[in-house]
């Protein structure tokens, strides 16, 4: 097996992601109060912001992040287009729940992201602190993207319109994240010096046990679902799998390193489970939570933590090595 899986498997973050999903096929009762995942959650959005805009602040901006910002939001805008077409014709979806679950699909996960950086530091291959901007300016497009398909923004709720687009750029995930990653950027490593005890100390404790959390959630919420076809879960592991080599292959084009290639993969490769639902909870309530939050976060998501990010990595490397090999 490649030395890149491998280490995916046997990082610990993987392994309590794997623990909580097993508990939860064992029907144990063990659970993380709902109060404690969210502070969790903001403690790991805070702490990758303000690490990206530290690491921002001594490389600077180039044309190798602007191009990694570029490739991002377009794959943002453009992937759903892809995902709702795949999903009218192979997963026989309506055009509401198809332009729903694209939406998801053409955004991203912060927590796939977070482990993937943890997986491909553990293998010597960290990406630029930058991709940390380009995950925070890839969460909102598709939702704009996936309403055009589902039936157009404007419609004849002209507040309700308001209140989405309010939802859309500010919604906790994108406020804290751009609003860490620019700490970072102004305090600098002499700034982040006074605050990294506990940003490092207790980061990748804190992430072990959020992946649990997750895991269980993502198992219980597959026990209990019942409008996913198997048309469905073929395409809640497809995508992922087409989008994530694309990533991986842009990233190398625009020359980014191993790493951040990887990442930027990853990030193609990854589906919202937060902001995005919330979004369309709002925008189409007719969509079915059941379809679209069952394939992101019991599918999409463990696939990508278990087996994707790997894949991602390895196949990052390869074709790395192939153009260092070429003439």
């Amino acid at each position: 097996m490649d030395p890149t899986l491998i280490q995916t498997f046997t990082s610990p973050v993987v392994l309590f992601f794997v623990l909580g999903i097993l508990a939860a096929f064992a029907r144990s009762d063990l659970a993380i109060p709902e109060a404690i995942a969210k502070g969790m959650s903001l403690y790991l959005m805070a702490a990758i912001g303000l690490k990206g805009g530290v690491a921002v602040s001594k490389s600077g901006i180039d044309g190798t992040v602007l191009a990694a910002l570029a490739a991002g939001i377009a794959a943002s805008f453009l992937i759903p287009f892809f995902a709702n077409a795949v999903l009218k014709t192979i997963g026989r979806l309506d055009r509401i729940n198809a332009g729903a679950v694209a939406a998801h699909y053409g955004s991203v996960s912060v927590v796939t992201f977070v482990t993937a950086v943890e997986v491909l530091e553990l293998q010597g291959k960290p990406p630029g602190g930058y991709m940390v901007a380009v995950m925070a300016a890839m969460e909102t497009p598709a939702i704009l993207t996936g309403l055009l398909l589902a039936r157009g923004l404007g419609g004849d709720n002209e507040q309700k319109t308001g209140e989405l687009l309010h939802e859309v750029f500010f919604n906790a995930s994108v406020v804290l994240l751009l609003g860490a990653f620019a700490i970072g950027m102004i305090g600098g490593a002499d700034g982040f010096s006074e605050v990294s005890p506990f940003f490092e100390a207790g980061f990748k404790g804190v992430l072990c046990l959020f992946l649990l959390d997750m895991g269980l959630i993502a198992a219980r919420r597959m026990m209990d679902a019942r409008s996913v076809t198997w048309r469905l879960v073929v395409i809640a592991i497809g995508l992922p799998l087409i989008n994530g080599v694309l990533g991986a292959g842009i990233g190398t084009l625009i020359a980014l390193d191993v790493g951040s290639a990887a990442a930027l993969g990853v990030l193609f490769a990854s589906a919202s489970y937060i902001a995005v639902p919330a979004a369309m909870r709002l925008a189409l309530p007719e969509a079915d939570p059941g379809i679209y939050l069952t394939m992101s976060l019991s599918i999409t998501f463990p696939f990508n933590i278990l087996i994707n990010i790997g894949l991602i990595s390895a196949f990052a490397t390869m074709i790395a090595g192939m153009g260092a090999g070429a003439p």
